[in-house]
């Protein structure tokens, strides 16, 4: 079984993700961030070094994607090579920052990836607004987060939206977590485990 989170930058997907392998005895995958050559200079000129993080992102998640198919665990993967494209790179085309030329090599490349691909078994959505990413972004302190502008993270949201609700395909389970701490609050996270429970296995465990 695979199972991806998906999420906004700042919404709790690497956290969400360990937490999961850990209460299921699921293997996790993590998305490489700290080991991407490209992320601080993206951060600093996003037109210059866009294309180069893109394909870089995509070369490993399609790595991933190919470890996968031959895993015998539970393969739980924090963003999934799904939304990389149909969320960042089509985030980064609309904003300008891609050329068309870049952006069609692109999806040439994607298509022919996904030919030997398959969606995952379920997708973990977690949504939350512009403000709450902010706050989160700012707190963890990441030094090369910390230009980005609201602009991007309002297109961001809306990328997500849009693929999460009329295109992709798969199994969606939508998580509102403005308000959710489910990192510090055992019932938030109790909530959380109820409905992928619901979704894999037809239960619920209702807290007393």
């Amino acid at each position: 079984m695979y199972i991806a989170v998906a999420g906004n930058i700042g919404a709790g997907k690497t956290t969400l993700t360990r937490m999961l392998a850990n209460h299921y005895g699921w293997e996790p995958r993590f998305e490489p961030v700290r080991y991407n050559p490209y992320l601080e200079d993206y951060y600093k000129d996003i037109p210059r070094w866009c294309f180069a993080l893109e394909v870089y992102f995509l070369k490993q998640r399609f790595r991933d994607v190919l470890d996968i198919a031959k895993a015998e665990n539970v393969i739980i993967q924090d963003r999934s090579i799904f939304e990389g494209v149909h969320v960042f790179v089509r985030n980064n085309y609309e904003m300008g920052h891609l050329s068309e030329r870049d952006f069609n090599t692109y999806m040439e490349l994607f298509d022919l990836m996904t030919r030997l691909t398959k969606t995952p078994d379920l997708m973990i959505y977690l949504r939350k607004q512009v403000p709450t990413l902010v706050a989160q972004i700012q707190k963890r302190g990441r030094e090369y987060e910390q230009t980005m502008s609201i602009d991007y993270l309002k297109g961001l949201n809306e990328r997500y939206d849009d693929f999460i609700f009329n295109k992709y395909p798969g199994k969606v389970l939508t998580i509102e977590s403005d308000t959710l701490d489910f990192e510090h609050n055992p019932k938030d996270f109790e909530y959380i485990l109820n409905q992928i429970d619901a979704q894999l296995f037809g239960l619920f465990k209702f807290a007393e």
